[in-house]
């Protein structure tokens, strides 16, 4: 399955550089606002230790990982929603993203350019102002429509649908008039699969804290973070010095792992980004494995075998009769197939087995 991120803040914050890091690429990064105008877009693998494992004991030619799509979106400024700053393109770029990496910026720098005082959470602010009031607009033509529907249909079940999209989406117009935006977080987690990927204020969204490099030392001390916590928890929060990543995505191995040591990184942070863009999706890895390569493929979390091996091909779906199922953590204690056969860890899975994270499988299916 698709995974997509977009990285979204104000200009100047250091998205473009943050994306260079996170692909290895270069697009611009010049000290303006929109140096950024069409939406970068790039892949990254997911980092994964079990793959270098599976290759070692399955002796595969080549490994597979899973990967995550990242774009740069363009910065957004007050007005967007309304047209500033070419805003109505650049909204319309994160609807196209499963989350939202809201980059913040958390130190001064004269040398920097920055509309106001250093204030992370209020930037923020500023950003779903504009996502709220853009969701605003597609609610005022929205809700007309869907009455007139409800009005008109004499399809019970179909009355009834659209019955429960009005409810949900007056409660929704509610708080985003009022710009409630915790409000707007809760029912988030209610919208019906009917209305998935209408709004903008609902998407699931880390922060990534920028820091200066003299903080990383002692970044608990940093004010902006510490308010960012509060603000939304520290799973949530990511600090990273984005220049210093930059720094470390063009070194080799041991030239990385000095300057890490020299800031006391124990892995880099565009290491902790992409592991958990991949986890607030819910998503989880099962595994391909052969002599020929090792391939990791993201679904999400709770998804059925049978689906799941709709994943590698739509004819393992279709003519799907079982799996041959064990999962990773148990062959790397014994490293040997057989044994976990004799242990009775292999097993025969139906259709409605739910994948486990690490699950390796066979599919036996009909042609």
């Amino acid at each position: 399955m698709a995974i997509k991120a977009g990285l979204v803040g104000l200009p100047n914050v250091g998205k473009s550089t943050l994306f260079n890091a996170l692909t290895k690429s270069q697009v611009p990064a010049e000290n303006y606002p929109f140096c950024t105008i069409e939406p970068h877009v790039a892949i990254t693998p997911v980092p994964d230790d079990r793959l270098e494992k599976l290759k070692n004991l399955y002796q595969s030619e080549k490994i597979i990982p899973a990967t995550a799509t990242f774009v740069d979106i363009a910065g957004l400024v007050k007005g967007a929603a309304s047209g500033e700053g070419l805003g109505n393109q650049f909204l319309s770029h994160i609807k196209q993203v499963d989350l939202i990496l809201h980059v913040l910026r958390c130190f001064e720098d004269p040398d920097i350019l920055h509309s106001g005082t250093i204030d992370p959470v209020a930037d923020y602010e500023t950003i779903c102002a504009e996502l709220m009031l853009k969701d605003l607009d597609t609610l005022n033509s929205m809700i007309p429509k869907i009455e007139k529907l409800h009005k008109t249909t004499s399809n019970t079940a179909e009355k009834a649908a659209l019955e429960a999209e009005l409810t949900f989406l007056k409660k929704m117009h509610t708080s985003l008039n009022n710009a409630d935006a915790p409000a707007v977080r809760a029912l988030s987690t209610h919208v019906p699969p009917s209305l998935n990927n209408i709004f903008l204020s609902t998407k699931n969204f880390l922060i990534i804290a920028n820091l200066a490099e003299q903080d990383l030392d002692n970044y608990e001390k940093n004010p902006h973070l510490q308010a960012l916590i509060k603000q939304f928890g520290k799973d949530r929060v990511i600090p990273v010095c984005v220049k210093i990543e930059q720094e470390l995505s063009q070194l080799n191995h041991e030239e990385a792992a000095e300057l890490m040591g020299l800031y006391n990184l124990k892995e880099p942070s565009l290491d902790i980004i992409i592991r958990k863009t991949y986890d607030h999706l819910g998503l989880i890895t099962f595994f391909t494995c052969g002599p020929k390569e090792i391939h990791a493929w993201p679904i999400t979390n709770g998804t059925k075998i049978r689906q799941a091996a709709g994943e590698i091909h739509s004819d393992l779906e279709r003519g799907f009769i079982c799996s041959e199922t064990f999962n990773c953590k148990d062959l790397f204690e014994t490293k040997n197939i057989a044994k976990l056969k004799e242990l009775g860890k292999v097993r025969t899975e139906g259709q409605d087995y739910i994948v486990e994270d690490g699950d390796i499988i066979l599919v036996r299916f009909s042609k």
